[in-house]
């Protein structure tokens, strides 16, 4: 028999919580009713640093059911530092991370155990259908996942952290010890037999989304620069591309000057590349400094995560 440990990150989920307990636990008594996992298999919800009622919500269902347990961080992390808390110290044969707000469909951890059971050590669960996403959230995300994969990240189209992990698969994460650690890009470089299981993504239940758009730019920030070095080297050639374009500019200004009469001497020639250039080198070195800041995160060590307590 399967020991299923459901793994769900909460930040503030007060008011869709008691839903997300009552929905997962019936599916996970239904599944133990069907032999397909292990009466011992367990629900672990991690506070990321509430200030609501959510640690207090876990410490009640804890108390009600065995199977439910609870890990409190000592300060909010953010939600990929809260996921590998959970995924990195709960036990089980079998690890599905699901988000409380019950927008990802449970109902397919059916399919995906079943395709655990066909050889797969990792399950993405892909969103088939965004229709209760706005127009621009939809066209925000499923940009973000081209241009990761235009700029060189393996990362899953339209899947975001809804998935199974073997315990072999657990184990290698585990050998990955950088501070940023963008786990949409990380799993596939995993290398394990990977299926797919796609689902509607269903409306938010209750409560305000966890993800407005600063914190959506901000994790598309982190997994670009975590991911791949390609924003370095197109630095390299949009500088070359820039070079070209200011040494065209240059003659068609001293040709310019030459045949047609000018207004302002000098002007455009001095003011258009020093205007142009100083744009680019700025860009240029933001960029560069992302990774530099990067670098000394990873070189200081600090620990993703404090936990403050475990039930």
């Amino acid at each position: 028999m399967i020991k299923l440990a459901l793994v769900v990150p909460c930040y503030n989920e007060e008011a869709v919580l008691p839903a997300a307990i009552a929905r997962l636990t019936a599916l996970r008594d239904e599944l133990v009713g069907e032999n397909l996992i292990d009466a011992d298999s367990s629900i672990t919800f991690v506070d990321d640093g509430s200030t609501d009622r959510t640690w207090p919500l876990i410490e009640s269902a804890a108390a009600n059911d065995a199977g439910i347990h609870g890990i409190k961080l000592a300060k909010n992390r953010g939600h990929q530092n809260a996921l590998i808390a959970g995924l990195l110290s709960v036990s089980g044969d079998v690890l599905i991370s699901i988000d409380a707000d019950l927008q990802d469909d449970p109902g397919a951890i059916r399919d995906m155990l079943a395709r655990y059971s066909e050889g797969a050590q990792i399950v993405y669960g892909i969103r088939a259908l965004r229709e209760t996403d706005t127009w621009f959230k939809r066209w925000t995300a499923e940009s973000f996942y081209r241009l990761m994969r235009l700029l060189g990240a393996d990362v899953v189209f339209n899947h975001a952290d809804y998935r199974l992990m073997s315990r072999t698969a657990i184990d290698a994460l585990k050998q990955f010890e950088e501070v940023n650690l963008f786990l949409r890009g990380i799993v596939p470089q995993l290398g394990f037999k990977t299926a797919k299981v796609y689902y509607a993504r269903a409306g938010r239940f209750a409560g305000e989304s966890k993800y407005p758009m600063r914190k959506m730019l901000s994790l598309a920030w982190n997994g670009l620069t975590s991911l791949t070095s390609a924003p370095l080297r197109w630095i390299t050639l949009f500088g070359i591309v820039v070079s070209i374009f200011s040494f065209a500019i240059t003659c068609w200004i001293l040709v310019r000057s030459f045949l047609f009469s000018v207004s302002v001497p000098g002007w455009a020639s001095t003011v258009v590349p020093v205007y142009f250039l100083g744009g680019i080198q700025l860009l240029g070195i933001g960029i560069i400094g992302e990774y530099i800041a990067k670098i000394y995160l990873e070189t200081k060590r600090r620990p993703r995560y404090i936990v403050e307590k475990i039930i």
